[in-house]
């Protein structure tokens, strides 16, 4: 009598729960088809759900956790860096209109004259930085979302600790759920050597179900405020040695001039957040280059769920409008909402050439299921969708005819545009465009064109899957 008692209160209490759940979930007001989702699974799997629920689906954008930033006061103090926002006679004339809304959704400076050096290979990218952050003089900010104690990041810890007991001040952000692989023993080695080194966000009880669902996707490193390095790399041994489907394609930048002054701000914006430590030395942060270093234009832009609007995701859409030729493009995890959507389907029905490379094999197996059943859609619309065969490409690339393009963190995801903090640089260049483009048309050549019909008449089962794994994709 009493079991049955207990069990039965229990049970109102559940169900309660999910009813209160259901209703915060309609009050959010957030994306209808999220929110069936998140009251389906509720329903379907009661207990489960509910710890899905708890652990990634409360929406705290703007809320909670993120509302502690307290950035008031460095937003203050971004208000103050010197350098004109636009500078109109510099600026190609079809694309001024995008440059302003890349500055008022994420007070985006364009600055002129930087050189960009391209790598598409781990190798070459961390013998650049590597060879970089030797030669530092005042600091190194570093900012990975993943940073592993493997090979290639045992080496770039020791090469860390030694110029830091040179006197050089190494600053280092990390992301606590990326870099879980991080022994423990690394990182206070690191403090020892007197490297200041945050987690960002870091995740535990009682607070896990308020933080695990935001995480730190950029990739920074400014080494004294003369040069800068972003794209899509990690420290990991697999940047350098391949996967187990063979080479890791992926892409990343090298930035001198003063566009590394927009690299710099962000990383100071996080340095604030975990540290609560405002750095506002201008002469030393954000120094003036002797003479121009280049002949790029670059706006680099931020994105996260604090944030007012979903800037990155704005930049792309905008640059898919405007696109006259073609647009090429390059992503790991192709989940794009239905703006992007619209935006791509409109590009190739006005007869703009879109092509978009995705991997045929992945390292996150219910992303790339997901990602399978945007392709129908696509190809319908006189997209042109590739695989790339020879391993695994990584790489978060956009080109547009032959004057624009973005390398960056971003997938062209959910959780790139809504959930985690991302950093894209965009690229005003023709000579750079057309480097971006003869890459994306090498790695065309590895990869393999799907065809409509064949598509679609692929196993009933093997739909079925990625249908279901579509389902759950709004969710994550």
């Amino acid at each position: 009598m009493v079991w049955e008692l207990t069990t039965n209160i229990v049970l109102v209490l559940y169900f309660i729960t999910i009813i209160g759940i259901i209703l915060m979930l309609l009050m959010e007001n957030r994306s209808p088809v999220k929110s069936i989702a998140w009251i389906f699974v509720l329903i379907l799997l009661p207990v489960v759900g509910l710890l899905l629920y708890i652990l990634v689906g409360k929406n705290f954008r703007k809320k909670m956790v993120i509302s502690h930033r307290s950035l008031a006061k460095w937003k203050e103090r971004i208000e103050t860096i010197k350098g004109d926002p636009i500078l109109e006679k510099s600026f190609p004339k079809q694309y001024k209109n995008f440059a302003y809304m890349a500055l008022n959704s994420s007070n985006s400076t364009l600055y002129v004259n930087n050189g960009v050096k391209l790598f598409t290979t781990g190798k070459d990218f961390f013998e650049s930085m590597f060879s970089e952050v030797e030669k530092a003089k005042k600091y190194i900010h570093v900012e990975f979302y993943i940073f592993n104690s493997d090979t290639i990041g045992s080496k770039f810890i020791e090469i860390l600790k030694r110029k830091a007991k040179e006197g050089v001040k190494v600053r280092v952000i990390i992301d606590d759920v990326g870099s879980w692989l991080m022994r423990k023993s690394s990182v206070r080695d690191m403090r020892a050597a007197g490297i200041e080194i945050y987690c960002f966000l870091k995740v535990g009880l009682p607070a896990i179900n308020s933080k695990v669902n935001y995480r730190n996707h950029r990739k920074i490193v400014v080494i004294d405020g003369d040069v800068g390095y972003t794209g899509g790399m990690n420290v990991a041994d697999r940047y350098v040695e391949g996967s187990k489907w063979g080479a890791w394609r992926d892409t990343h930048l090298r930035i001198e001039g003063e566009a590394v002054h927009g690299l710099q701000r962000v990383f100071l914006s996080d340095w604030y957040f975990v540290s609560r430590t405002l750095l506002s030395d201008d002469e030393l942060y954000y120094p003036t280059p002797d003479s121009p270093v280049g002949n790029s234009l670059i706006q680099v832009v931020s994105s996260s769920p604090d944030c007012e609007w979903e800037s990155i995701m704005q930049t792309f859409f905008m640059a898919f409008a405007q696109a006259r030729n073609y647009i090429y493009l390059q992503t790991p995890y192709f989940l794009p909402n239905q703006t992007i959507v619209n935006a791509l389907q409109c590009a190739a029905l006005g007869g703009v050439d879109v092509r978009i490379i995705i991997p045929r094999h992945s390292d996150a197996s219910f992303a790339l299921k997901s990602s399978m059943t945007y392709i129908d859609e696509m190809l319908n619309a006189g997209v042109k969708v590739y695989f790339f065969e020879e391993g695994f490409i990584h790489s978060k690339t956009i080109v547009i005819d032959d004057n624009l393009s973005t390398v960056g963190t971003a997938n062209m995801d959910f959780r790139s545009f809504e959930q985690n903090f991302e950093i894209n640089t965009w690229i005003y260049d023709p000579e750079f465009a057309q480097t971006m483009k003869n890459i994306f048309l090498a790695d065309l050549e590895k990869s393999s064109q799907i065809n409509l019909e064949e598509w679609r008449n692929r196993p009933h089962l093997e739909k079925f899957g990625e249908s279901w794994a579509r389902l759950f994709s709004p969710l994550m």
